[in-house]
């Protein structure tokens, strides 16, 4: 909207001005009647070229400069006023040297073009080339275009260190909340993977069965002591190597299955590459919502489902735990996460009991295979 809002303005500009050195020519004197009709043309021409001015100004600047020469010979008495405004448009772009070399041009041009059209001498040509650009309006010109070019600099180069502040205060945090979470959870987490593999070590050694929820406590503690190493990681190099995505929900499951659930995964369609976010939102969403059901739902079954789509990949994990089609769902930290991920998206997420009994989780994420 922004970009057809510059254009429609551009083009009134240029209307504008062309009314005006039109009207200027209605209006005044003209000789060389033999040429009116192409001081006319040239005319309309100068000021409509101004649609350009921010595309290509230094060509602008050439042909408003032309243009006013060429209806000065042909014996138009209009001051330059598409030049002018060319001028402005040239030093704001940095073209400097080349709107002064036109400028000068312009100013040595005008009188030998006024003496061409046959109806003035020369006094009489200097004076009707100083009034039709005089030198202090070129100048102001000049200086509105630079002044504005400098004001735009400075302001990128304020946005620049208003970005560079935030970014710097970013990283800041990051590394801060790197060390907080080393501090207070690896050495928990380290003493949790440890206890439970000497567990499981002596269980073997004695010849005894390893109880699953055992086993289920050792897997855990590795994935969350790996899950732990890959955020600090993340949070200390922003150029990090992706963290789990699709490719890991076997594993998810597999873990459920584990832990005592009787989970199983469904996959339809043909996978693409995925975007990032797309794939890591959806590693989080199945992770998630097996983490609710093992912890909350009392569920002896499980389902995910993973449908590609063309445009939009799905993701339903149901259970068949104690919720009911009357209950509301509990608005938990977890699933608070979920939403906020997949609104970032720009997708849908519904969270709600089953008609059968048990608690659905389904999300869409739109799929953009360009990003």
């Amino acid at each position: 909207m922004g970009r057809v809002r510059v254009r429609v303005t551009d083009a009134l500009l240029a209307l504008g001005v062309a009314a005006v050195l039109l009207g200027g020519a209605a209006s005044g004197r003209h000789d060389g009647t033999d040429h009116a009709v192409l001081g006319y043309a040239l005319l309309a021409v100068g000021g409509l070229a101004l649609i350009a001015w921010r595309r290509a100004p230094v060509a602008v600047l050439v042909v408003t400069g032309l243009c006013a020469a060429g209806y000065r010979t042909a014996g138009f008495d209009v001051p330059a006023v598409a030049f002018l405004v060319a001028v402005y448009a040239a030093v704001r772009a940095g073209h400097r040297a080349v709107t002064i070399g036109a400028g000068v041009v312009l100013l040595a041009v005008l009188p030998l073009a006024v003496l061409a059209s046959g109806v003035h001498g020369t006094s009489e040509a200097f004076a009707q080339a100083r009034d039709a650009l005089p030198l202090a309006w070129l100048i102001a010109a000049g200086a509105a275009g630079e002044a504005l070019r400098q004001a735009e600099r400075r302001a990128d180069e304020a946005e620049r260190t208003r970005e560079e502040t935030a970014r710097r205060r970013a990283d800041e945090q990051r590394l801060h909340l790197a060390r907080e979470l080393h501090d207070s959870l690896t050495q928990q987490i380290s003493i949790i993977k440890v206890q439970a593999e000497v567990a499981v070590h002596l269980a073997r050694k004695r010849g005894e069965e390893v109880p699953p929820a055992l086993l289920a406590i050792r897997d855990a503690g590795r994935d969350a002591a790996r899950e732990l190493r890959a955020t600090l990681e993340a949070l200390r190099d922003d150029d990090r190597s992706p963290s789990p995505g699709l490719d890991h929900v076997p594993e998810l499951v597999r873990r459920a299955r584990t832990a005592g659930l009787d989970a199983t995964l469904t996959v339809e369609g043909h996978r693409d590459d995925l975007p990032v976010a797309v794939d890591r939102t959806a590693y989080r969403i199945v992770q998630e919502s097996l983490t609710n059901i093992a912890r909350h739902a009392g569920a002896a079954s499980a389902w995910v489902r993973i449908d590609y789509r063309p445009d939009v990949l799905a993701i339903r994990v149901d259970d068949d735990g104690r919720a009911t089609p009357d209950a509301a769902p509990a608005p938990g930290v977890g699933l608070l996460g979920m939403r906020e991920r997949v609104s970032a998206l720009g997708g849908q997420l519904r969270a709600e009991p089953r008609r059968e009994g048990g608690f659905s989780v389904h999300a869409e994420l739109p799929v953009d295979h360009a990003s």
